[in-house]
């Protein structure tokens, strides 16, 4: 019975994370008709749905919240050391790794 409830939850879970994947599309979809409304409001629920789905799916393929934010500061002081585009015209990497950073504490 106990292989039974696990193939349950197995397949709960795949479930969930192509639910997670169609949704991370959708919200894209929205993102990209939002910036040619240029309606502030949906645009930012367009991209907090991008943000949020990003992290549940994450945790549902096994990475933690944390380990995520890892990745994305890592990512970040990646892109300032390689003088991206957003960061060499704007900062903006920097901007953000220090808003996180001031998020901390």
């Amino acid at each position: 019975m106990l292989q039974s409830n696990q193939e349950v939850d197995i397949a709960k879970n795949i479930k969930i994370i192509e639910w997670l994947k169609a949704d991370l599309l959708t919200s894209l979809a929205a993102l990209f008709k939002a910036t040619l409304k240029g309606r502030e409001e949906v645009l930012l629920d367009a991209l907090a749905s991008v943000i949020i789905t990003s992290y549940v799916l994450s945790r549902r393929l096994g990475i933690s919240f944390s380990r995520l934010d890892l990745k994305i500061e890592s990512k970040l002081r990646q892109g300032i050391d390689d003088n991206h585009e957003v960061e060499k015209w704007h900062k903006d990497l920097s901007t953000l790794l220090n808003y996180l950073a001031d998020k901390k504490r």
